[in-house]
């Protein structure tokens, strides 16, 4: 008899602090709060509701609703839990508030926010009010019926404003309410951690600590690598491997593995990057990249795709043979070699299940995807959110142990603010790092007042920049470089989504994530530019928030069913570029990119292929996130041998094509971003040589995905890696020629 698993409770980790200023003035959170319960409303019958704060309804619906909450709801409780779930808002729970404040205080840039706050001022006046809503009298005085006529009005509104106010408030509602609601986990049976998952235990990292004091502490290594993610983790291993002093600095914290994973609350807001709320300035695209130790490697989905031969043929004719080199491949092996990368031991869960299927069936392309599992079975649904069963070998379980045992040294808490240069016969030399460390508090932790604030100078040999493709351009241009390309010609492998629900219980948070892929549309103009198909992240913080909002009723339904759900993305290798620059008023990452015509037609032949494998593995409804497209409802009379055939279904997939995207109001996800300092043959074409040296300096390296010379066409961690595997070596060999000289 099998002894029974132990169950695992991860450490709470903790929150920023709420800000010490209310960001919002009472009116302001009057109407922005009126608007959140509005996506999100407590729901009763007519007889006892409470229009102000209760969305009333017929009591038919209200107990058709709770028989079918309580029949997808798992354990014996389940009318309770369905009442308490309809009984449930947004603002009814004080931790969404807090979010709230959280998000609009520390994530949304300056002029974002006062643009919001101008519209929620206008909202709060009679003449406001009638121009936006069509009543004098305000949003947050309104019954929540008339409140849901209002953004059913915005979401279709000829005024593109209130489109994009519409999509932006909804989401925003959704999302935090998804993180912090007690009542969706129960109606869903989400377990907290994958099941079966058993504790691994991580590697035992020391940090060096300063103390305080005014003037900067100056330390001396051979080498400074700044960012601890893909490319600085490999390029620390090689580097220390080599017998040169490192130093491996971050601007995020070390998570140990017993956190992981995190709650969906704490996990968006300590490993990402502007809590994952970095939006492309057009409001389109929502940009997600890991900032915690380990970098995107901590939070990736296992998916270990080497570079295609055909994306290694572009770049090598733009004058870097080295992609073409059995160097190259030499790179891809060893990092997939350390880390285990295999499909031997895949166990594809019903979502990926499915897409393999339904494109066997329609004759498409398609394959498992390999993990960096350790050549291990690993079946985390949880992954986004931290591995806590070490069984992922990101850059925290392999590199960066290796490193650490060759000698090298670490610095958490880090914002490198430049990098220094002194000028020798007339080259801007390289010769260390500026930057502010911060300390962890009394308790440990990352959000007391007793916290060292010290500006720490790190003198260098050789600069290794690895902060990523969002944060690495924007390091080269504080230390004060002028080229052109930098931040420039910027991919980020757009993404839009689809779903389908099934008769049968899919659990899509249960097994793998990515395990299988697609390619039967990778290449549609016939230069290497398509999509990808391929099964995404099914945590409710990441999948729900994508749902259409009709009203809070259909909303709260449709949520509930998730376990009967699967999603999916059509992922565009991009064409066109966008740009990386510092926000003018506070130098934080700013994105300007907007998904072309070229894209876009990609991404939506990619959503009708998977529409029609949704259909053929008999999905009951499919549905997009293309505004204006409804939900596609099978018809159970309909001829099974017709297939796609389907007249209904043609004329569906129809109307994909002919709405296409929809702006403003549509909206793409960004998970790979790369090219921000790309590598080019000639000085004047990009940021870096042929060998990850910047141009115009010496002692200055980038090692990481921003200098990809175009999008890569697959999950980007593995030719992230391999690049940096033969910068990093180029540099040891150059500091042992010159100990040498």
């Amino acid at each position: 008899m099998s002894p029974t698993p132990k169950v695992v409770s991860p450490k709470a980790a903790s929150l920023p602090p709420l800000p010490v200023e209310d960001p919002l003035t009472s009116a302001q959170w009057e109407i922005l709060l009126a608007i959140a319960d509005t996506i999100v409303p407590a729901i009763e019958p007519f007889a006892t509701a409470n229009p102000k704060t209760h969305l009333p309804v017929k009591d038919n619906d209200y107990s058709t609703a709770l028989s079918t909450i309580k029949s997808l709801t798992p354990g014996e409780h389940g009318e309770s839990v369905a009442r308490a779930y309809l009984n449930d808002s947004a603002v009814s729970n004080p931790l969404f508030r807090e979010e709230f404040r959280r998000i609009l205080s520390y994530y949304i840039p300056l002029a974002p926010k006062r643009q919001l706050l101008l519209v929620l001022n206008i909202l709060n006046t009679r003449a406001g009010s009638l121009l936006l809503t069509g009543y004098a009298t305000p949003i947050g005085h309104q019954p929540i019926p008339v409140r849901e006529a209002i953004l059913r009005g915005w979401a279709t509104a000829r005024l593109p404003l209130l489109r994009q106010l519409f999509t932006s408030l909804s989401m925003l509602a959704k999302q935090t309410w998804i993180k912090t609601t007690p009542t969706l986990g129960p109606v869903l049976g989400v377990p907290r951690v994958p099941v079966g998952m058993l504790p691994g235990k991580g590697f035992d990292y020391e940090f060096l600590q300063f103390p305080p004091g005014t003037e900067p502490e100056v330390i001396e290594t051979d080498v400074i690598v700044v960012g601890s993610g893909c490319g600085g983790g490999v390029s620390a291993k090689n580097l220390a491997e080599a017998g040169h002093r490192i130093i491996v600095t971050e601007k995020g914290y070390h998570w140990t593995p017993d956190h992981y994973p995190m709650s969906d609350q704490h996990g968006w807001n300590n490993l990402f990057m502007e809590g994952a709320f970095i939006q492309s300035d057009d409001s389109a695209c929502t940009v997600i990249a890991g900032q915690v130790w380990g970098g995107g490697g901590t939070v990736n989905w296992s998916a270990s795709l080497q570079t295609q031969g055909f994306v290694r043929r572009e770049w090598a004719a733009r004058g870097l043979p080295f992609f073409t080199s059995a160097e190259f491949q030499n790179s891809l092996d060893r990092i997939c070699t350390r880390m285990g990368v295999s499909t031997d031991h895949i166990e594809q869960n019903k979502a990926n299940q499915i897409l393999l299927e339904g494109a066997r069936q329609l004759g498409y392309a398609h394959k498992a995807v390999p993990q960096n599992t350790g050549g291990s079975r690993h079946n985390c649904g949880h992954c986004t959110l931290g591995c806590g069963a070490v069984e992922k070998q990101g850059p925290a379980v392999t590199f960066l142990p290796d490193a650490a045992r060759a000698g090298a040294q670490f610095i958490e808490g880090f914002h490198a603010e430049k990098v220094l240069f002194e000028s020798r016969k007339g080259q801007n030399v390289a010769t260390g790092v500026q930057g502010m460390w911060t300390s962890r508090d009394q308790h440990g932790g990352i959000v007391g007042s007793q916290r060292t604030r010290r500006r720490v100078i790190i003198k260098a040999k050789r600069v290794i920049v690895s902060a990523g493709t969002m944060q690495s351009p924007l390091l080269l241009l504080r230390s004060g470089l002028k080229n052109y390309h930098i931040g420039r010609n910027l991919h980020i492998h757009p993404v839009s989504i689809l779903g389908a629900i099934h008769s049968q219980d899919i659990n899509p948070w249960d097994g793998a994530i990515l395990t299988s892929v697609v390619s039967e549309y990778e290449n549609l103009d016939g230069n290497g530019h398509g999509v990808k198909l391929e099964a995404t992240n099914m945590m409710p913080s990441s999948w729900l928030v994508w749902l259409n909002w009709k009203n809070g009723l259909d909303y709260k339904l449709n949520a509930a069913r998730m376990k009967h759900m699967a999603g999916y993305i059509s992922l565009a290798r991009d064409r066109d570029t966008g740009r990386i620059y510092p926000d003018p008023h506070d130098g934080r990452v700013r994105v300007s990119y907007t998904v072309s015509d070229f894209d876009k037609k990609h991404i939506t032949e990619g959503l009708i292929a998977l529409a029609k494998i949704q259909y053929v593995q008999g999905a009951t409804e499919i549905f997009t996130i293309i505004p204006g497209v409804p939900t596609f409802v099978r018809d159970p009379t309909a001829s099974v041998s017709s297939g796609i055939n389907d007249a209904k279904f043609q004329a569906w997939l129809d109307q994909i094509r002919s709405t296409g995207f929809p702006s403003p109001g549509s909206i793409f996800v960004s998970a790979h971003q790369m090219g921000s300092n790309r590598m080019s043959a000639r000085e004047g074409d990009g940021v870096v040589d042929p060998h990850g040296r910047v141009w115009g300096t010496k002692g200055l390296y980038v090692a990481d995905a921003s200098v990809f010379p175009s999008a890569s066409g697959v999950n980007p961690m593995v030719t992230n890696m391999a690049i940096s595997d033969w910068i990093s070596r180029g540099v040891a060999e150059g500091l042992k020629d010159s100990s040498r000289l």
